[in-house]
């Protein structure tokens, strides 16, 4: 019984968790698009899982996948030539190049409009 409940603490091995082969697959293509290496920030997203965020080589392009858990972003991280693990940092965040489409894209709705409704607490304002 000792040996069974030592094994359920144990963190499973990295040869254990697999890279999803859709994400490899996508990630692959942007590297190769990037003048074939980027940058790769692993951003845990709560219950959602990790976020993937890719900064390309040639021209900062931003991408970004999500996977399930830490342990399948580090193994996606692993199976890919030409990728690597970094942190926002000063270099970082200057060699992200946002595209205005993008911004557009992450405002969804908000994006197109030009007539917004009324604030609800407008009498406090």
């Amino acid at each position: 019984m000792s040996a069974e409940s030592g094994t359920h603490n144990d963190v499973p091995s990295e040869s254990a968790v697999s890279a999803p082969s859709d994400v490899v697959g996508s990630i692959k293509g942007f590297i190769g698009r990037e003048g074939g290496t980027a940058k790769a920030v692993l951003q845990p997203i709560g219950a959602a899982g990790v976020r993937i965020t890719l900064v390309g080589e040639k021209g900062g392009i931003l991408g970004d996948r999500v996977v399930a858990d830490l342990a399948t972003a580090q193994a996606v991280v692993d199976a890919i030539d030409g990728l690597e693990t970094a942190e926002w940092d000063r270099d970082l965040t200057s060699a992200a190049n946002v595209k205005p489409s993008h911004y557009r894209q992450m405002a969804g709705w908000v994006a197109n409009q030009s007539r917004f409704p009324k604030p609800r607490n407008r009498a406090i304002l």
